[in-house]
């Protein structure tokens, strides 16, 4: 089951709604995977040498995922 469907499923929100949801509410949803490529596309941009997140990436992917758990469960 993909992160996605988890989430629909969750919240019973109709298919394909969820994540246009919490888009619309500034939101988003991310792995470490997806995480380290928007960290990859924003510090080594599109004129980068390399089109994959490096292991540095996934690093920082990790890491941002933990302090944005932290934080969010803080606030509940």
């Amino acid at each position: 089951m993909t992160m996605r469907d988890a989430l629909e499923q969750a919240l019973n929100i109709p298919r394909g709604e969820t994540v246009h949801r919490l888009r619309e509410s500034g939101l988003a949803v991310a792995n470490e995977d997806t995480m380290a490529q928007a960290i990859h596309d924003v510090y080594c941009g599109i004129m980068a040498d390399h089109s994959h997140p490096s292991d540095k990436d996934r690093e920082q992917a990790r890491s941002m995922i933990e302090a944005l758990q932290k934080h969010g469960m803080a606030e509940s």
